[in-house]
């Protein structure tokens, strides 16, 4: 590429930017979708560094880094960041029914738009892995490795599930105290490793009950009781006591995602350390507040934040699959180190880091071909303001309601 060509490309993305920020509302809170974004991204880059497909026996098989070096399990502290997506969740939900109810609209279309965007790019997920499922059993593929891929493909949808069912239920949360559901993940841990009572299904209260913990704390937010900085400091450090005893003293693994082959997992279904992890990193998303807001006053950085946030769900569904397509097609140039070999050493780690912007690439060709599903019809490219201002979720600022 010619040095004019990338001057000229540099000044397109640089217009583009200035576009997309004069269109965005003055009064929008754009820390709220900085911690969207953050959130989403986190979630990506952590299963793609901690996923790994071993091709084995003819098939391919789930294993983990963290199954074969659990003293890599901090990376996981990084990349574990569904609790600031609820928070950010509860917060926006809230704020927007509020909204409606003041405009006179009724829960019943308030929860359809929100669920509408939240659950159409499902379907073509569905769709896809249908077809390719089925492809892939009539060519003869094993049903080990077929069942792999179609959990991984579909695991995110657990998530979508329990968010979509916290949204519906909004106007029962908008002012339940954060207090109570965090009770109710104490208790049910307490029966389970304290006194090894209650039934096996008693754990998967907690996957209600965790998630409702930042939830009903975005909840919290709206409602003015988190503008203060010592609310986001006492979730900070008291969550990050309590997850260092829990880890520590109680037994609780370190590792905040699942790990093949554990005894228990912190996520699958939530524990209490989990919730505890998560109130450190509510508390650290709400300290982090003014600074992302001065961040994002910079037309490029909040261009980039925009465009995930314009497209977060079709990320979050489609980035398994991408990670599997490079997989997949790498086979046929056989076991490629850190794709199909086993994640046992740092080598396996340096190779996958390799590996990140393939499965970027890919992300992108699927976020080309699907984005239409959340985002709906694609616009006239002169109308940028109408589709940032029709597309971007609603998050207000605290003082404009």
């Amino acid at each position: 590429m010619s040095e004019s060509a990338v001057r000229h490309a540099v000044h397109t993305l640089r217009r583009t930017a200035q576009r997309v920020d004069s269109a965005t509302p003055a009064d929008r809170d754009r820390a709220v979708d900085a911690l969207r974004a953050f959130a989403i991204l986190g979630v990506v880059l952590g299963h793609w560094l901690i996923t790994a497909l071993v091709a084995k026996d003819g098939g391919l098989h789930t294993t983990s880094p963290l199954q074969h070096m659990p003293w890599l399990a901090p990376i996981s502290w990084l990349f574990q960041t569904l609790a600031v997506f609820f928070l950010v969740g509860g917060h926006v939900a809230t704020r927007s029914l509020a909204s409606a109810r003041t405009r006179g609209e009724s829960y019943g279309s308030w929860l359809r738009a929100r669920l509408t965007r939240l659950l159409r790019p499902v379907a073509a997920l569905l769709c896809l892995w249908a077809v390719a499922a089925t492809v892939l059993f009539l060519t003869g593929t094993p049903p080990a490795t077929i069942e792999s891929l179609v959990k991984l493909a579909l695991s995110p949808l657990w998530f979508l599930l329990v968010f979509a069912a916290l949204t519906a239920a909004t106007p029962l949360l908008a002012r339940l105290n954060p207090l109570w559901p965090l009770a109710v993940v104490l208790h049910v841990d307490i029966l389970r490793f304290g006194l090894h009572l209650g039934p096996s299904w008693l754990g998967w209260l907690n996957v209600a009950a965790g998630w409702l913990v930042p939830y009903t704390l975005g909840a919290a937010w709206t409602r003015g009781e988190l503008d203060g900085r010592r609310a986001a400091w006492v979730l900070f450090l008291g969550g990050t006591a309590a997850t260092a005893l829990l880890i520590g003293f109680a037994g609780y693994p370190a590792s905040m995602v699942g790990v093949p082959g554990a005894a228990i997992s912190n996520l699958d279904p939530p524990t209490l350390a989990a919730v505890a992890f998560g109130l450190a990193q509510c508390g650290l998303a709400l300290l982090l507040r003014d600074r992302l807001r001065r961040v994002m006053s910079r037309p490029p950085i909040w261009a980039g934040v925009a465009l995930v946030n314009l497209s977060a769900m079709t990320i979050y569904l489609w980035h398994q699959t991408a990670m599997m397509a490079t997989t997949a097609t790498g086979l046929t140039a056989g076991r490629l180190p850190g794709l199909h070999t086993a994640p046992d050493s740092l080598l396996w780690v340096t190779y996958r880091l390799a590996w990140l912007p393939v499965f970027t690439l890919v992300l992108a060709l699927c976020w080309t071909a699907f984005r239409h599903h959340e985002q709906g019809p694609r616009r006239p490219r002169n109308r940028t303001s109408h589709v940032v201002r029709r597309h971007l979720p609603p998050a207000k600022t605290p003082h404009n309601a």
